[in-house]
């Protein structure tokens, strides 16, 4: 892949380009599905894929090819100089600056192949779908459970002279379980995953976990509307932090399209909350010595002191903006959320009285504005403990308030996402639609 990835960038300079990068994908994976004790499907996959940018200047051209032969990459390089000749210039394209580029690669163990073939998948799938519906009698049907394994190894180089590889591996389980009858049934499922086999939670853990959230959701009853402290458990707290993400990604905020426009130096959050992004972590599920345009990765703060520090900037959105590419090209690397607080169980005596919001549906949220207003189910909280299922109502607000109004951030996290997060509290939001 290296050395293909050096035949495109000479030929790149041979068609007249002043500066190239190009980027060489391949991946393999298989992935087997059950449902009801029967195999449904089994998906074995290979793919590979080259793409290069070229640029005349400040015209750019892209193309790419799955095909490595010698006349594929000459007609690839061919078609990318010629939408470059007759292209429009943009002052901001072009390579990030030579300087930047990573120099010292680094190890992050994130390659281990699992020797995973159809059979032991579908055996694994079957065990934890098995354990689910054995689980309790009230769980009468199943969604199904899966297996799968991926390999993912990259190239990226470009005419500064830099050359990186990037190799992951990626495996899970999951499973989903439908409890009750007709129209009093619930769905809810689990699903474990990790870069290593070890990684992974047992199959019937997996399955017994996905059986037992079903069952918890039954029985659910309506909340009246009102104003309540929010607490997103972990899995979707983090979508909280995918928001904020969002809006100070460069891309958002050089077409004005974003709630937190001119936002560094503000405080945006209470100032004991923090993120720090750690593209270093061993095992880490998006550590990377060098962003997708080679720019060196680091370790630094995105909030601290509930102070917004800096956006998150490849060197296009950069130059856009007119400041320092923040090596985040591809978007963020592994995220921290720091703790403030206990378990999930001592956020619920903290909480009180209030909704616990474990699902959310619909993508009612405005990027502009900050205006949130989406699909929630999950329990009620009562003098602390939860009280029953709620299921059908809306959950609403504004997302630059619901960041002051943060309260707490548990130390459960979640460790399926390169955002680890606890869950969150959020002090109040808007509850409608469940009486």
């Amino acid at each position: 892949m290296r050395e293909t990835a050096q035949r495109m960038l000479a030929l790149a300079r041979a068609g007249g380009a002043s500066q190239a990068e190009v980027s060489c994908t391949e991946e393999r994976g298989l992935n087997v599905g059950v449902r009801m004790g029967e195999v449904e499907t089994v998906e074995a996959t290979r793919d590979r894929g080259i793409g290069l940018t070229v640029y005349f200047g400040h015209r750019k051209g892209s193309a790419s090819t799955a095909d490595l032969r010698e006349e594929s990459l000459r007609a690839t390089v061919e078609q990318a100089c010629a939408i470059a000749r007759f292209t429009e210039e943009d002052p901001a394209a072009g390579l990030a600056d030579a300087a930047l580029m990573a120099t010292e690669p680094r190890e992050f163990d994130t390659w281990h192949p699992w020797a995973l073939d159809a059979d032991r998948a579908a055996a694994l799938a079957l065990a934890c779908e098995e354990a689910g519906r054995g689980f309790d009698p009230r769980i009468g049907n199943s969604d199904g459970a899966s297996v799968g394994s991926g390999e993912s190894l990259s190239v990226y180089a470009n005419s500064h002279g830099f050359s990186g590889i990037d190799r992951d591996t990626r495996h899970s389980i999951g499973c989903a379980l439908i409890a009750g009858r007709g129209e009093a049934m619930q769905r809810d499922g689990w699903y474990s995953v990790g870069l290593a086999e070890e990684d992974l939670e047992a199959p019937s853990a997996i399955g017994r976990k996905a059986a037992q959230r079903a069952l918890a959701r039954l029985d659910a009853r309506p909340v009246p509307t009102g104003d309540y402290p929010v607490l997103f458990a972990a899995e979707m707290a983090r979508s909280l932090v995918g928001h904020l993400l969002g809006a100070v990604s460069g891309g958002a905020l050089y077409r004005r399209a974003s709630f937190l426009l001119d936002s560094v130096g503000q405080r945006l959050f209470p100032d004991w909350f923090a993120i720090r992004e750690l593209p270093f972590l061993p095992r880490g599920f998006r550590s990377a010595s060098f962003d997708d345009d080679g720019v060196a990765t680091r370790e630094s703060a995105l909030v601290e002191g509930g102070v917004l520090q800096r956006y998150v900037l490849g060197s296009y959105s950069a130059r856009r903006l007119g400041l320092q590419t923040t090596a985040n090209a591809g978007g963020v690397h592994n995220l921290e959320v720091a703790a403030s607080a206990g378990g999930f169980e001592e956020l619920l005596r903290g909480m009180g009285r209030g909704l616990v919001v474990t699902e959310l549906m619909g993508q009612g949220v405005n990027p502009v504005t900050g205006d949130y207003s989406r699909g929630a189910s999950g329990f009620w909280v009562e003098d602390g403990a939860v009280a029953h299922a709620v299921d059908g109502i809306t959950v609403a607000g504004n997302l630059k308030a619901m960041f002051d109004r943060f309260e707490a951030v548990g130390s459960d996290v979640d460790p399926r996402s390169h955002i680890a997060t606890g869950s969150i509290l959020v002090g109040r939001m808007t509850v409608a639609g469940g009486d």
